[in-house]
């Protein structure tokens, strides 16, 4: 049986990940690359990014892009799935209220 290798002796490391930023509602949050949208803002504290019609919050829930709660408005395009979504450098991010995207649809409905 071979003996576990300590992680400072293991010779196969993963490259460091490159620092992002990205704008959520004109202001800067930094991540690394790889990150999903939802993991930059969970990292920052914010549990949060979207309101119901009744007001109520609402983020990352699920997290493999089923439950549609987690959706923003990315670089213009309602209705992101922010756990599915892939952080880029320069990403600008606006939450949504209401339960609508931008353009007034429910989430899922837009062709």
């Amino acid at each position: 049986m071979s003996e576990l290798v300590p992680r400072a002796a293991d010779p196969i490391r993963p490259a460091a990940a490159s620092p992002l930023r990205i704008t959520v509602d004109g202001a800067t949050l930094e991540g690394l690359q790889g990150q999903s949208i939802a993991g930059v803002l969970l990292a920052h504290g914010r549990t949060a990014w979207r309101t119901t019609v009744a007001g109520h919050p609402r983020g990352a829930f699920c997290g493999i892009g089923v439950c549609f709660d987690c959706v923003a408005t990315v670089n213009g395009e309602s209705d992101v799935r922010t756990c599915m979504r892939r952080a880029r450098d320069g990403d600008a991010v606006e939450t949504q209220d209401d339960g609508t995207s931008n353009d007034g649809t429910e989430p899922g409905e837009r062709p």
